[in-house]
């Protein structure tokens, strides 16, 4: 009978236990479900509040730049919005692809038309990024800021001599010479090398005139500045690539005293909506973050958005470091 009894003393104490942890439970959820409708709510709030309160919008260009109708949509957004005063260019990025970047600088300067645009340099600014830049009508960049790379790249693998060594040939029937080349499975011809440094020279050609025109450059001047290297911030002003080394705060005195922009405004951040699709890399990235190695994650995006832009084809201004090991 006293073993009966402690084992009804014990289950008591269990369900006691049980429904203890079935109330917290409960009640984290429903702590839970009230913290995301606040924030919704407050998010909501927020958005309407701030669609009519006159500001300055901050458009941020990182990472790979490829081509994004979700980023045209903004863009056309802000230049409609009769709340946006003005316009902060926020760039740090190495380039991307140069038919991305040419759109970007499209719809840069169609807003341009109806909103002042200033472009900040935070970081980076090289290539591609470059292009971003010379849109708007002013360019602030910090002193350690890297600005530049002025040129177009297109690379390719060659994996002949791999598959030679393991036995493995690639045959095609082509309806001319220069069809689909380079094809990486056989050695570029000079005539398909010829062909293709004609359309990396014609596109260089348009980068520069791009810089030329939009940065009154003589020809004496863009030659000094557009054979590929990078300069930093201090070194842009004199070159007339950058016209003032700052942060933001100057980017937005700019728009203020040159574009008559009403002082004091708040700057807020204008994001494209999210386009659909979860891809491979960022849901590894995702899953390094959740491991607590952030950096990984961020380059495992940033592999995934590159990877992208080579997918799509095309030449690429993009500011990329040669490896020691490659020179």
């Amino acid at each position: 009978m006293a073993a009966d009894a402690e084992l009804l003393i014990d289950r008591r104490r269990l369900r006691r236990k049980l429904s203890l942890w079935r109330v917290l439970g409960i009640g984290g959820l429903v702590v839970a479900a009230g913290a995301v409708g606040f924030r919704v709510r407050a998010g909501t709030e927020s958005a309407l509040f701030g669609a009519v309160q006159p500001q300055i919008a901050r458009i941020s260009v990182s990472g790979f730049i490829a081509g994004s109708e979700a980023t045209t949509k903004l863009m056309k957004r802000i230049g409609e919005s009769s709340a946006v005063q003005g316009v902060v260019v926020s760039i740090n990025s190495p380039g991307g692809t140069t038919t991305g970047s040419e759109e970007l600088f499209r719809n840069l300067r169609q807003l341009a038309e109806k909103k002042p645009i200033v472009a900040f340099v935070d970081g980076t600014a090289a290539s591609g990024a470059y292009i971003t830049a010379i849109a708007a009508d002013h360019i602030v960049a910090r002193e350690t800021a890297i600005v530049g790379s002025i040129g177009v790249l297109f690379q390719y693998p060659d994996v002949s001599g791999l598959l030679d060594k393991v036995g493995v040939k690639v045959e095609s029937i082509k309806s001319s010479p220069l069809k689909a080349e380079p094809s990486g499975f056989s050695p570029t011809s000079p005539e398909a090398r010829a062909a293709l440094a004609a359309v990396v020279g014609d596109t260089y050609g348009w980068f520069k005139g791009l810089v030329a025109d939009r940065r009154k450059l003589s020809e004496a001047d863009l030659a000094r500045v557009a054979d590929g290297r990078v300069f930093s911030g201090r070194q842009s002003v004199p070159l007339r690539l950058v016209d003032e080394l700052g942060g933001e705060r100057q980017a937005v005195a700019w728009l203020e005293t040159e574009r008559k922009v009403a002082k004091n405004l708040p700057v807020r951040d204008w994001k494209p909506a999210s386009e659909s699709g979860f891809q491979l890399w960022s849901a590894l990235g995702f899953g390094a973050d959740l491991a607590g190695l952030e950096g990984l994650g961020a380059r495992l995006r940033a592999i995934g958005s590159e990877a992208g832009g080579i997918a799509e084809g095309g030449l690429m201004a993009v500011w990329r470091p040669e490896p020691a090991s490659a020179r």
